[in-house]
């Protein structure tokens, strides 16, 4: 049978709140750009352009120049804002997974400290650790 150890002692999980807060510029970058787009006045204001646009048909001589035009300036727009906001993104998921691992460490904890009087939950606490593993080996970074 496999023992456990109480790792509140000797192993911490990293808390959300132990986790470095401090932003890099491209990060703080990133994260005033979600909160500017996610707005709806931001999409209001993507509507009013292509409103815009779309009469300039009669003021350009080429239908291929007026979809060159309105092409090129979303192509730009979103390969730039996909950069920044999976940044964001990916800060968000990795804030997630402190959490959760946080909170399974501690229920961990709890169920081992609970095991002598219902020995049920070595199993249980085995189990457990081996599905917070699985992410820690299964994950990106």
């Amino acid at each position: 049978m496999t023992t456990y150890r109480d790792t509140s002692a000797d192993e911490q999980a990293t808390m959300p709140s132990s986790v470095n807060s401090h932003l890099s510029v491209f990060d703080r970058f990133a994260t005033a750009t979600n909160e500017f787009t996610s707005r709806a006045w931001f999409f209001v204001v993507c509507v009013l352009i292509v409103v815009l646009w779309a009469p300039s048909i009669f003021v350009l001589k080429s239908v291929d120049t007026w979809q060159l035009i309105i092409n090129t300036a979303t192509t730009i727009v979103t390969f730039l804002l996909v950069a920044l906001l999976q940044n964001t993104q990916k800060r968000s998921d990795d804030a997630t997974q402190h959490k959760l691992n946080a909170i399974a460490q501690g229920l961990s904890d709890l169920m081992y400290r609970l095991a002598d009087d219902r020995p049920e939950l070595h199993r249980d606490c085995r189990q457990l650790r081996q599905a917070v593993g699985l992410e820690d080996r299964e994950s990106a970074s």
